[in-house]
């Protein structure tokens, strides 16, 4: 299936819009993807990527009604959404970051999605916290599509093994996948393979699309986009991921 071109300037952030009017328009073009793909806009989950921003800048789009939003570093969500979250009952947190084993008990207390889960070690660190805690987030698996040595996931030829182990080894729960494609590549391709794994192993849910290309993520299935630029603006320091 051939890739789709980048989306419009709809979603390149201005200053006049300001987060609220972003949001609205992210939200049109996710409608707007899925009525050309056939599919209900209620079947995508809109994650918006908050990190980096301070809480200035995100309770308005709180106020705009966005309750999802997507953090990669645990301190900083922790600090951050503590006071959000006290004053605005009914958000929830979902991790996309790399995570550290060490940090698997703040994450399962935080978060109520891990989009990251990518190695043993990890999965050990979540089983234990999972039961200790009796809390139960929804956790994707990375896939690392394109191979990439600097990048986190497990490789394609590794997925249906791993997903395995999770469930039998680890006694984990998994709900779905994730991918980020590489940078200089169509992410098409990514989002059928990733698509592809999931189907096999009977996963329906696919944590796929950031802000250039998440109307291409919808196309191959993604029911959770996470959109970050989008939204905010350009994020005022240099992070990796989205």
């Amino acid at each position: 299936m051939p890739d789709s071109p980048k989306p419009s300037s709809s979603t390149a952030p201005t200053d006049v819009d300001g987060p609220a009017g972003r949001l609205a328009a992210v939200r049109r073009e996710i409608a707007e993807a899925c009525r050309e793909a056939g599919r209900d806009p209620a079947s995508v989950t809109l994650v918006a990527v908050s990190k980096t921003f301070e809480a200035a800048a995100i309770e308005p789009v709180i106020g705009a009604g966005q309750r999802i939003f997507g953090e990669n570093r645990v301190q900083e969500a922790k600090a951050k959404w503590g006071p959000l979250a006290a004053r605005h009952p009914g958000v929830a947190l979902h991790f996309i970051g790399p995570l550290q084993s060490n940090k698997a008990r703040e994450a399962v207390e935080l978060f109520d999605a891990i989009h990251s889960v990518d190695r043993p070690s990890l999965c050990v660190a979540l089983a234990k916290e999972v039961e200790r805690q009796g809390r139960r987030p929804l956790l994707f698996v990375e896939i690392n599509t394109g191979a990439e040595p600097q990048k986190a996931g497990i490789l394609p030829e590794e997925a249906d093994a791993f997903l395995e182990a999770c469930r039998t080894g680890y006694g984990l729960s998994i709900g779905g996948l994730m991918c980020i494609p590489p940078f200089d590549e169509p992410p098409a391709p990514h989002f059928a393979l990733t698509a592809k794994i999931a189907a096999r192993n009977g996963l329906e849910l696919l944590s796929m699309g950031m802000s250039d290309d998440f109307a291409t993520a919808i196309r191959f299935g993604a029911t959770h986009v996470r959109v970050g630029t989008a939204i905010f603006g350009s994020r005022p320091k240099a992070t990796a991921g989205q």
